[in-house]
């Protein structure tokens, strides 16, 4: 971690296992439309947003209340020119605790102002983490990418969501 890459922390009067208990529920503040498990080290998952991302993430590191770190093992963008932009970075999760609850430090290692995406993808994750996941923790119901009665993203109107939308290169189907 140079600096340079994208992060930003969280504060809950949540504790420590409840904060690492919610990171690893990706579901619930990420995608509903992500595929395999997300909870022990060696897992893996794939995440999927339209035709404008496509991810595989392995879990290198998982240290209950403490550490999960994800690895982007391979990645697609519609909006960049290199489309792999996010493959071999990292995505760390370190919760500590503090005298009324926890702390969340996420950072995105890789995801830099020289990468295409780095204002998109540091808005989304602006959204996912400080708001979405913020919300799972405090709350017990976060703002994730929902699936429809028909098995379909539905397209949540935040923001963030709309911004990804615009920027995408390729038409969207029917």
């Amino acid at each position: 971690m140079d600096g340079q890459d994208f992060s930003t922390t969280i504060s809950t009067h949540r504790t420590p296992d409840e904060v690492f208990a919610a990171v690893v529920n990706t579901r619930g503040w990420w995608s509903e439309h992500i595929d395999g498990g997300t909870t022990r080290a060696g897992d893996r998952f794939t995440y999927h947003y339209f035709d404008n991302h496509r991810c595989t993430v392995e879990l290198t590191e998982v240290v209950p209340g403490e550490k999960v770190v994800w690895r982007v093992l391979d990645n697609y963008f519609s909006f960049t020119r290199d489309r792999t932009e996010w493959t071999g970075t990292e995505l760390v999760f370190a919760i500590s605790p503090t005298a009324d609850g926890a702390q969340l430090h996420f950072t995105h290692v890789g995801l830099v102002p020289e990468y295409e995406c780095f204002d998109l993808c540091s808005k989304s994750w602006g959204f996912y983490v400080g708001t979405s996941l913020r919300e799972l923790i405090d709350t017990g119901k976060g703002r994730p990418n929902t699936r429809t009665a028909g098995g379909e993203l539905y397209r949540a109107p935040t923001p963030v969501r709309s911004v990804i939308g615009t920027r995408a290169a390729a038409p969207r189907r029917p």
